[in-house]
Parts: structure tokens; C-alpha cells; sequence
């Protein structure tokens, strides 16, 4: 599996390019900013972009999804509970002084159970709510792109709409937790970490 990590934007968000090896499909995980970068480095990787996979609907994860959709017309996939977040985003942008031209559009809803194909490589979707009501994370291969559910040594915030702390402890504990020490956390700030590391170490699970 290819994983490309690009750290974006002024909240330095992580927007993740994944794919097969072989076949080199594959997908983009939460393109917040800097489109014209992360399209170069898909490029210049030659992946063949399949699907636009969305974590959760905060600004900095979504921000650029306008600008990527009208230059690779792929599926943008999303869990429903998040759509409420996407028609906030004007008032999620001016909370920090910045603005949006245009509300991203979702081609296909994300539910939990979904499994989404790129050459030999599969994602399985997770429903991990918490740090937002639609909070997914997608499963395979030993990895877990989880968005803002889980950090190194720390966990998302809870503070913004629809978000909920003990619902985010439940779901870090009874859906990521099983998936084993060995997974590979792949967060949407800052760098990987393993489940086994944060078992061991993050004081908000320990």
C-alpha cells in the first residue's frame, strides 16, 4: 500500500494519498487545503484517483473539496451525520476568520460496514463518532486513517457542534481498540501512531 502523508493548510492538516501498489488506484483522504499540492503529488505519484473519502465535515478537512472535485470528478463519500456540518462550514470558516466560496457536495452517503475497493487494496468504514456525529474511519490492511479521533498522546476535541466526549472514549475503546496493538494510526494532525503505543501511553485512555 502507498501512503503519501501531506500536512496542509494553516491547521496543518494531514490530507492522506492512498493506493495500490500494483494497479496504483487509489484514493484521497481529507483534502482540507492546498489542492494544486496535493493533485502535483498525485500526479507526480500517478496514482489513479478513485474515490474522495471524508473523515468528518470539519473546515480544515473539507475546505478544498470544491477545488479538487472540479479538477478530478471522482465520488466524494461522506457519512450523513456530517452533512449538517457541511452546510455550516460558512459559519465554521468565519469562527476563524476565514471564508468559503462554495458548500462541497457529497456524491455518495458512507455508512458503517461499507467497504470501499481500490485496486487490491480495500477500506473497511468504521462509524467512530465523537469528535463529530459522522466521525468515520477507514480500516484495512493493518492501518486506520482515523480524522480527528485519535491523536498521538491525545484524543479530538469535543468542544464543536455535535461533538461528545464520552461517545468519542466509547468509540476509540470498542472500535478501534479491537483492531489490535499492531494497527498503524494514521490521525488527520499530526504523526502515525499505533493503537498499542496509545494503550500504553495517551493519558486520556489510560
Amino acid at each position: 500500500m502507498i501512503i503519501e502523508r501531506l500536512e496542509v493548510g494553516l491547521f496543518a492538516e494531514n490530507c492522506y494519498i492512498v493506493a495500490c501498489e500494483k494497479s496504483l488506484e487509489g484514493v484521497i483522504i481529507d483534502p482540507g487545503d492546498e489542492s494544486d499540492r496535493i493533485l502535483f503529488k498525485v500526479n507526480e505519484l500517478k496514482i489513479d484517483v478513485k474515490y474522495i473519502l471524508i473523515t468528518h465535515a470539519h473546515l480544515d478537512h473539507v475546505k478544498e473539496l470544491p477545488s479538487i472535485k472540479a479538477k478530478i470528478d471522482v465520488p466524494v463519500m461522506m457519512h450523513p451525520q456530517d452533512f449538517f456540518l457541511l452546510q455550516n462550514l460558512p459559519a465554521q470558516a468565519a469562527a476563524f476568520g476565514l471564508s468559503v466560496s462554495q458548500i462541497p457536495t457529497i456524491d455518495r452517503e458512507l455508512n458503517e460496514g461499507d467497504e470501499i475497493s481500490f485496486g487490491e487494496e480495500t477500506f473497511n468504514v468504521l462509524h467512530t463518532p465523537g469528535q463529530s456525529p459522522g466521525s468515520v474511519s477507514f480500516v484495512g490492511n493493518g492501518v486506520a486513517f482515523v480524522g480527528d479521533v485519535l491523536f498521538m498522546g491525545s484524543i479530538g476535541r469535543t468542544d464543536l457542534p455535535g461533538g461528545n466526549y464520552d461517545t468519542l472514549i466509547q468509540s476509540i475503546k470498542s472500535r478501534l481498540f479491537p483492531l489490535g496493538d499492531e494497527t498503524i494510526i494514521y490521525p488527520g494532525h499530526g504523526p502515525p501512531t499505533t493503537l498499542g503505543q496509545e494503550k500504553r501511553t495517551n493519558p486520556f485512555l489510560i
